[in-house]
């Protein structure tokens, strides 16, 4: 893998280069092993945390890691091009719009003994932009050459906080053009419903019912590029123990191993139903 600035990696998109790299600051990784019209992205998966800011946190490493993401990028870590997150969304939330970016409090509980200083705002935001202009040049990209791109937005979420039946997969539509996507939104909802996983857990596929898909990801690409549906599809943290931190490798490798099937036949069905 190759350490490149911001500047190299869009360089190496934009003449078509395929790669994979870190970038310098070790912030977020991109792999492009092929340019194909679908990319696969997972925001949450880091879990680094910058040293200078850890006398200063009022989170353990286990909250923090409890309101991450964690295995997202390996369930899709086969697909040729994939974008991931390396540093925690307690430094800087890379699905928040910059200016909600920094964390105050977090999940009801004050972040920061003492509020932070603007140069280190600044550093954490400097990242969120440079991720962005990757995102930006990436798309572009892909749809000068392909037209119509999907984006799988992968994401977990803690569902023992829940006092009612939550579903294994949710797919938040809100901000997507239902007109247009609805149908192939209702695709790929079932297609994960089909999913087996071990340990006998079951399985269920909803449409908006603990999320909605209001993240800036999402928001960001589907604004600014026309022609480019996200898919906000987010597993319940079954595959871990959420109060331990646990993680299950037998569930994590069922859901990349499933995912690697039924992703290129949702891709296959975009592209025949895309208007």
């Amino acid at each position: 893998m190759l350490r490149l600035t911001t500047d190299e990696i869009i360089g190496l998109i934009e003449k078509e280069t395929c790669f994979e790299a870190v970038s310098s600051d070790y912030s977020f990784t991109l792999k492009i092993s092929e340019y194909v019209p679908f990319v696969c992205g997972a925001v949450h998966d880091g879990h680094h945390f910058r040293h200078a800011l850890w006398d200063n946190c009022l989170h353990t490493e286990y909250e923090r890691w409890y309101e991450e993401d964690p295995c997202t990028k390996q369930m899709v870590n086969t697909f040729p091009i994939l974008i991931a997150g390396l540093d925690s969304r307690f430094e800087y939330d890379l699905n928040r719009e910059p200016e909600r970016a920094i964390y105050e409090d977090a999940w009801g509980k004050q972040l920061w003994k003492k509020p932070l200083m603007e140069d280190e705002k600044n550093l954490s935001l400097s990242k969120h932009t440079n991720f962005y202009r990757v995102v930006k040049v990436l798309i572009e990209k892909l749809e000068a050459k392909f037209k119509h791109i999907i984006v799988f937005d992968m994401h977990s979420y803690n569902w023992k906080r829940w006092d009612r039946e939550v579903p294994v997969w949710n797919l938040g539509t809100s901000n997507i053009d239902m007109d247009r996507f609805g149908d192939l939104a209702e695709f790929w909802s079932r297609k994960l419903g089909t999913m087996n996983l071990p340990n006998g857990i079951g399985n269920l596929s909803r449409i908006n019912d603990t999320f909605q898909g209001n993240g800036y990801f999402l928001k960001y690409m589907t604004r600014n590029f026309e022609n480019t549906l996200v898919l906000a599809t987010e597993i319940s943290k079954v595959y871990c123990d959420e109060h331990t931190g646990i993680i299950f490798p037998e569930v994590v490798r069922s859901v990349e191993h499933q995912l690697r099937t039924m992703i290129p036949e949702m891709v296959k069905e975009f592209h025949r139903g895309v208007k």
